[in-house]
């Protein structure tokens, strides 16, 4: 059931550094590999609606409504703006902190599923992408939609947790340097900023 075109495709897709790579790079580097994980599990999740969505149709929905496109892309781009002031903020204060509590790993994990659950793309990705792989033989073309969007989700899953663990991994190296501190908070405040403005440009 799994095309070796489809494996590759689908590696591509999730290796490319998009807002849920960023999100989970910075977490990991900031908070620890266990918040890492959470904000990976938030961000893999937050994809769920937007599958379920183009195996339903719905995507095709958004699409067709102008007015429905606009109102959750302008929601995701004004949510990555406050994410991005609120790291600018906090420039040369942030604290290396791993949130150990429950609540702590879901607040972050909480954020990593608005990051993807509001970027009405995805959705119109998934409907163009997944039908691709879908057998013309195949007896129930729902079915095997549903099979790749769980081979696509483990996927996602735990190339990000690669991600965050490695960000993890070159921590201890921007702790010792306040320079390199603040350097990389900028430098995510600004990446952040820079996708939503470029989300809030993007056309359907």
């Amino acid at each position: 059931m799994f095309s070796t075109e489809f494996l590759i495709t689908s590696l591509v897709v999730v290796l490319i550094p998009g807002t849920g790579v960023i999100y989970t790079v910075s977490t990991g580097l900031f908070h620890g590999w266990r918040a890492s994980i959470a904000a990976a599990f938030g961000c893999t999740t937050g994809i769920i609606p937007h599958l379920s969505a183009s195996i339903l149709g719905l995507s095709a929905i958004l699409h067709m409504s102008a007015l429905a496109f606009q109102a959750v892309k302008f929601a995701g781009a004004a949510y990555l703006l406050y994410l991005a002031w609120a790291m600018w903020r906090e420039t040369g204060s942030l604290k290396f902190n791993s949130p150990t509590t429950q609540s702590g790993l879901w607040q972050i994990a909480t954020r990593g599923f608005l990051i993807n659950i509001l970027n009405p793309k995805l959705s119109i990705f998934f409907l163009a992408f997944l039908p691709l792989f879908v057998s013309p033989n195949a007896s129930s073309p729902t079915f095997q939609m549903i099979i790749l969007s769980v081979m696509f989700m483990a996927m996602t899953l735990i190339i990000f947790i690669l991600y965050g663990i490695s960000a993890n991994g070159v921590r201890r190296y921007v702790v010792n340097s306040s320079r390199v501190i603040l350097w990389v908070q900028r430098s995510f405040a600004a990446t952040f900023a820079a996708l939503g403005v470029k989300l809030a440009m993007t056309e359907q």
